[in-house]
């Protein structure tokens, strides 16, 4: 690695597993010192104990939590109150659940989390996160899906809230600027990563990786015949929080999809 995020101080919600994972080992690789919160102790457990002797610290707890936020960034941030980046990748699935499939009242519920945890929560973890960014002159991440672009990857529930991050990327680009730059991955679907589930639809997990037959459906719909790891997206995370690299970059969706929405 490059060290090119040398000195840099780095927040990731939602780091522990799969995607965030990815991310959170990279700016490690590139020599940021970074902090992450993870909701499973398991993972948290695993992840700090990977790391040991690193410059990365683990808060386990709920990062929709206020009280778990301000824990993470007494840690993250430095002596000087700076927060030099934000990747934001707490989300839940909806497990392909169809509209049709809901009663009202379940539909309501389901969305009301759904959108609670995928959306508020961002934007919960970006406005706690903000003084120290700006202090800084720092960037935020967020993690979409190609399911923010095409109606795959999750069913209409997930879909409509990562199509909702897609806008919050912009006007946040907007409202935080000039100060504070805001950019968003939209990953494809990827082998060795799970779900939580919905706790309003029983709040199953997923080990999707385990799923038959998965990995060559994903190959086979991207033009570049590729199943992606999540260290494969990790290369977009650490551009976009380069602050040289990415200096007049704002307000962009870095698809790494292999290509999938043009098969």
């Amino acid at each position: 690695m490059s060290g090119r995020m040398e000195g840099m101080r780095v927040l990731v919600v939602g780091g522990g597993a799969g995607i965030g994972r990815g991310a959170a080992l990279a700016y490690l690789d590139e020599g940021a010192t970074v902090t992450v919160v993870e909701r499973s102790p398991r993972h948290a457990e695993t992840l700090a104990e990977e790391t040991r002797g690193r410059s990365l610290h683990v808060v386990a707890g709920d990062a929709t939590a206020v009280p778990v936020l301000y824990e993470a960034l007494a840690q993250a941030v430095g002596p000087d109150g700076r927060l030099d980046h934000l990747t934001c990748c707490v989300g839940v699935f909806d497990h392909y659940v169809s509209l049709r499939e809901l009663s009202v009242e379940e539909l309501t519920d389901a969305a009301e989390e759904m959108w609670r945890v995928n959306v508020l929560g961002t934007l919960v973890a970006i406005r706690t996160a903000w003084p120290a960014l700006h202090e800084g002159g720092g960037s935020v991440t967020l993690t979409l899906s190609e399911s923010a672009f095409h109606p795959v990857g999750g069913g209409v529930l997930y879909g409509s809230s990562k199509w909702a991050l897609r806008g919050v990327v912009q006007h946040l680009a907007a409202d935080l600027a000039p100060s504070v730059r805001v950019n968003g991955v939209a990953p494809g679907g990827t082998t060795g990563t799970g779900f939580s589930g919905l706790a309003s639809l029983g709040g199953a997990t997923s080990s999707v990786g385990a799923v038959e037959g998965r990995d060559e459906r994903i190959a086979a719909g991207t033009l570049l015949g590729v199943t992606p790891t999540p260290a494969d997206h990790a290369g977009a995370y650490v551009y976009l929080a380069d602050p040289q690299a990415a200096r007049v970059v704002t307000g962009l969706v870095v698809n790494s999809d292999g290509g999938r929405a043009l098969r």
